[in-house]
């Protein structure tokens, strides 16, 4: 029987536990957001807990494709995708493809799940 936890030193843990909360806090478009993962050679994404001020701004990516979780939104909280203004509240989720012109209105704490992996050279604003 083998046991989940344990590894040889040629052989990564099976698995990685990052409490996204006490990560160093990063400006982004949208706020700041706490990246895990993004050292983790065998693990295709990050995951980003990302809290959005009120002015996040315009923005879009040519290569990476981001699924935002929405945990905690103010009542008038909405994200401008292309153009479209779309309400969103916690519970909901949505992926933004590459070269969407994407922001959050509002304040909100989302869990983001970058992939590939984010890279800062593929942020790009109009």
């Amino acid at each position: 029987m083998s046991d989940n936890n344990s590894s040889s030193s040629d052989q990564l843990p099976n698995y990685e536990l990052v409490d996204l909360a006490s990560l160093p806090g990063v400006a982004c478009p949208c706020g700041t957001a706490r990246r895990a993962f993004a050292e983790a050679e065998d693990y295709p994404n990050t995951v980003h807990l990302t809290e959005i001020s009120v002015d996040a701004k315009l923005h879009y990516h040519k290569k990476l494709t981001e699924t935002y979780y929405f945990l905690e939104c103010g009542p008038d909280a909405k994200m401008e995708l292309d153009g479209e203004i779309i309400a969103v509240k916690p519970g909901m989720c949505i992926m933004i493809r590459p070269g969407t012109r994407h922001r959050a209105l509002g304040k909100m704490k989302i869990l983001n799940i970058v992939t590939p992996k984010f890279d800062p050279k593929d942020e790009f604003f109009d």
